[in-house]
């Protein structure tokens, strides 16, 4: 599974317990105010960080088109519950480095802002989606793997298909990737 986002454009301020509370805070703040790329985004009316745009477009990512074309984002959520993709634990998500993918999708499925504590929104994800493999965090517990995802692939002869920052391809090579790599299952 992989989102493409319009980028980071906000930072929390204030004091925080740890960096896991500054990131979940990041997370919140952008996941909440931003759109997902792929459904009801604007790139001339919603919030965007210039660069990630810059680098969406460069990859062939067609914004009128999206705009034209792209499917309601409240009946894509009613979609997911309804062939019941999210709320069973028969489905298994396969990821590289998901927390802003589930934060998207959460916000989504739930019609509203992402939890204000980093536990309520792991709450959630082991709600709507009960099995996940996060290939970046499983590559913790494996001494030889480290990086990107672009690297992994490289280090296990997985050949990419299309270009990057095309969700579905790049969705493609991560269940490739994991399929490839049965030490970090």
């Amino acid at each position: 599974m992989d989102i493409e986002f319009s980028g980071i454009v906000l930072r929390p301020m204030g004091n925080f317990k740890n960096s896991y509370d500054y990131h979940y805070q990041t997370l919140k703040e952008n996941v909440d105010m931003l759109k997902l790329i792929q459904l009801e985004f604007n790139v001339n009316e919603d919030v965007l960080a210039n660069d990630s745009i810059d680098l969406l477009c460069q990859s062939g990512i067609d914004f009128v088109k999206n705009n034209e074309k792209g499917i309601d984002a409240k009946r894509f959520g009613e979609l997911l519950m309804s062939y019941e993709i999210v709320l069973n634990d028969s489905v298994h998500w396969v990821t590289f480095h998901s927390g802003y993918d589930f934060g998207y999708l959460l916000k989504l499925l739930t019609c509203q802002n992402l939890p204000d504590t980093q536990a309520g929104f792991f709450n959630l994800i082991n709600l709507y989606f009960p099995i996940v493999y996060d290939i970046k965090h499983l590559m913790k517990f494996c001494n030889s793997l480290h990086g990107g995802l672009n690297k992994l692939t490289k280090l296990l002869e997985v050949k990419r298909v299309g270009i990057s920052h095309q969700a579905g391809l790049d969705s493609l090579l991560t269940s490739c990737t994991f399929r490839k790599s049965p030490n970090i299952r």
